[in-house]
């Protein structure tokens, strides 16, 4: 039963999730010769094969016959649509109807016990939020864009989406849970935007998995009382940063305490220093709401130091703190290995791949997530794809290869592909309308 799931955490199993859970979904009724599965799973491909614009992709499927054979082989794509009528589909479409892939990879991976290696701290799941910039322009706007008024009179046009992913201090391998766009209802700040879209993405992870253990890790902008209480209320633990200049009364507060301090030297000369403190108030207009703070100096052996707080609910002690902070400090691995991939491995991550009148951006936003998920399961599960990361050496190198080799032949699985560039030695064939390509 074990191996029957792994199969599925391939990209062929991966796709068939994803096609499978768009069939279960009910999308606005609209005479066209396109099916919303197919415009879907092109937006996803588009993003599978890492083309730099949907005007690129357009080109590609009309100069290359290959490639339109290898969209119906690898994505399940019976008619592809053009960029055109591909924008005009997917502006339709509520991003909210393209949770369900998220949520079934994410079962998958659990049955198939890849996450068991992710487990920390007593068994919790670290869960990074933090939110970053898709589009900004001073001309093209939605109705769903949020909107920055400059003193010169200007206005600025943006969209921002607020990310979630899973992470472990000890591994590269993040595992996007599905974003939450930032829309233009949700406030005039950054704080309050990103507040109220951290509200509905926390009661929709929590609707969706209800018996998770969550540990949830954010920056300074999280530390208010609101979201605090939200998180307890849907039963999250979390590790989220504290700055003494946001938070005056609480670190005032720990002048007058006596912490547990726990500190010792590594193996590498550097020095760790703990300052644990129980039930603290947060603030004084929430005097009454109690955190646990934790401080942490490091001390490198050249000299070099830095300082990190943190507000949690979990029980300090020496046995501890070391983990917590690891815990805390894992939360960059949003913006290291989630934010930074997208943007400069080949995923595009800043280009706008069309903007529409409704929900375009957050589509095409929440399909590229999907691509990276597919190939952050792969890179955690899939021997073949591992293989062949592997042999070409970057992930952006991999990419190329794939983007060569559908222009020249058709390939019947993903697995098929792959094994071809990973395994010289062994290479089968491709197949391309009957006769064999050398």
């Amino acid at each position: 039963m074990l191996g029957f799931i792994r199969k599925h955490l391939s990209a062929d199993g991966l796709v068939k999730i994803v096609q499978h859970s768009i069939r279960k979904e009910k999308f606005k009724a609209c005479r066209s010769e396109y099916s919303w599965e197919d415009c879907l799973m092109s937006g996803l491909a588009v993003f599978g094969f890492k083309m730099p614009s949907l005007l690129q992709f357009e080109k590609d499927k009309s100069s290359e016959p290959w490639l339109r054979r290898n969209l119906k082989t690898l994505y399940g794509v019976e008619k592809a649509p053009s960029d055109t009528t591909m924008r005009e589909r997917l502006d339709v479409v509520s991003p909210a109807q393209l949770r369900r892939p998220f949520k079934k990879i994410f079962a998958y991976l659990q049955r198939g016990k890849a996450l068991e290696g992710y487990r920390y701290l007593n068994g919790h799941h670290i869960i990074s939020l933090d939110g970053t910039g898709q589009f900004s322009s001073e001309k093209v706007h939605c109705q769903n864009c949020c909107e920055k008024h400059h003193r010169s009179g200007k206005v600025e046009y943006y969209h921002h989406m607020l990310g979630a992913v899973l992470v472990h201090p000890d591994k590269r391998e993040v595992i996007p849970l599905a974003p939450e766009p930032i829309v233009k209802g949700d406030g005039a700040t950054k704080n309050d935007c990103e507040r109220n879209a951290a509200k509905r993405l926390l009661v929709d992870l929590r609707r969706e998995h209800p018996h998770l253990k969550v540990l949830i890790i954010e920056d300074g902008l999280a530390c208010n009382f609101p979201h605090l209480s939200l998180l307890d209320s849907l039963n999250m633990q979390y590790v989220i940063g504290v700055k003494p200049g946001d938070h005056k009364f609480l670190f005032d507060w720990l002048k007058d305490l006596k912490p547990m301090v726990h500190q010792y030297t590594d193996n590498a000369g550097t020095l760790h220093e703990f300052h644990a403190y129980a039930d603290v108030p947060l603030n004084d207009a929430n005097y009454n709401y109690r955190v646990n703070v934790l401080e942490y100096w490091e001390t490198k052996k050249d000299g070099r130091k830095q300082r990190f707080s943190w507000v949690t609910k979990l029980s300090l002690k020496p046995e501890n703190v070391y983990e917590v902070m690891r815990a805390g400090r894992s939360r960059w691995k949003i913006e290291n290995e989630t934010f930074n991939t997208l943007k400069n491995q080949g995923y595009h991550f800043e280009h706008n791949y069309g903007h529409g009148y409704e929900n375009l951006c957050s589509v095409m936003t929440m399909l590229m997530m999907l691509a990276f998920l597919i190939d952050q399961v792969q890179q955690l599960c899939c021997k073949v794809y591992q293989k062949a990361r592997k042999h070409v050496g970057t992930l952006r190198r991999l990419f190329e290869k794939i983007q060569n080799r559908i222009d020249i032949a058709v390939w019947d699985s993903w697995h098929h592909l792959l094994t071809f560039i990973g395994d010289p030695e062994s290479r089968p064939p491709p197949i391309a309308s009957g006769y064999i390509i050398a």
